[in-house]
């Protein structure tokens, strides 16, 4: 086992999932997530003598369904840390797992730095910032975001419940990202232009002066200026039709510990004060698109309102 990666493997176990000494424990990775994967497994080890790896190849894409066995053993568990290349948090083993009763962690294109900088964090102040965050928005009947790259879009959650990503899943039936740190919602409809300026797929962390822009109408996204994320959109269209294009999720940052991008959209998503903005899937986080897509642009700069009072970001 790598000894550096002990320290944030100890705060994944014992702290964001509360692992106890009855219980199972699955460690879910592929091939190029291993040495994350031995030190998550060396310290569920010390807790409970019911725990396993299990490895597959890496998937082609994010939201790609793992091999049976994998959703098998994820569904049998009481615990899942899933360290993988591509992100299984939008899969039917996934939600499968967490029907059947599992906690579950995934932790999506990690690398062994986002792990050590990522779960360096009180994952309680997290959950404090998720709970001021959330009592400002989650009663709101319309979410505004601009920003000075020019981002105006507001959206409508309507029925649609605000979730929060603490880090700390205690409960059966209950998931996360690590790292974590977000509250969020999958809007029933939005409007507007989104400019991301931060990190967002292909492009991983954008440069000074590279934006990605794109324009929503009714809830689907109607232009992507950005060539190479159109690219990727296209290509999920040719799979699912209209859906790829579907505006899927809000997420507001909550971990104040990240203070800096780093390219990963898995860490930079979290960082306190940011907003994520999503196209494609929506199903894993209530709404009701399956996409083999999810792709997340991040704001370094945003206000956000919620029915027209500026809502307190979370500051480190």
């Amino acid at each position: 086992m790598n000894n550096s990666l002990r320290k944030p493997a100890e705060t994944a176990v014992e702290q964001c999932m509360g692992l106890r000494a009855n219980e199972s424990c699955c460690i879910v990775t592929d091939d190029k997530r291993k040495a994350i994967a031995e030190a998550l497994y060396a310290v569920a080890r010390e807790t409970t003598d019911d725990v396993a790896m299990i490895r597959y190849p890496p998937g082609d894409q994010h939201g790609e369904e793992p091999p049976a066995p994998v959703a098998a053993a994820m569904a049998g568990a009481d615990v899942v840390l899933a360290p993988t290349t591509k992100s299984l948090s939008h899969t039917q083993a996934r939600t499968d797992a967490n029907e059947a009763g599992a906690r579950v962690a995934t932790l999506p294109g990690i690398t062994d730095g986002v792990f050590l900088m990522g779960m360096d964090a009180d994952y309680e102040r997290i959950r404090e910032e998720c709970g001021n965050v959330l009592a400002q928005v989650q009663d709101a009947d319309e979410i505004r975001v601009t920003s000075p790259q020019g981002t105006d879009i507001t959206f409508a959650p309507g029925d649609r419940e605000w979730k929060e990503d603490t880090g700390i899943v205690h409960e059966s039936g209950l998931m996360t990202n690590l790292p974590a740190g977000e509250v969020f919602v999958s809007p029933e409809t939005a409007d507007g232009t989104v400019v991301v300026d931060g990190t967002m797929m292909p492009h991983g962390q954008l440069e000074d002066g590279h934006v990605v822009e794109f324009t929503v109408e009714d809830g689907q996204v109607v232009d992507i200026a950005d060539e190479g994320l159109r690219g990727e959109v296209e290509a999920a269209a040719e799979e699912v039709g209209d859906d790829a294009y579907n505006l899927a999720e809000l997420g507001i940052g909550t971990n104040v510990a990240v203070s800096d991008l780093v390219g990963s959209v898995l860490l930079d998503e979290k960082a306190g004060g940011t907003v994520h903005i999503a196209i494609g899937d929506d199903h894993g986080i209530g709404g009701d698109v399956h996409a083999p897509i999810h792709s997340d642009g991040i704001l370094t700069e945003p206000t956000v309102y919620a029915d027209g009072e500026e809502v307190e970001l979370p500051q480190e």
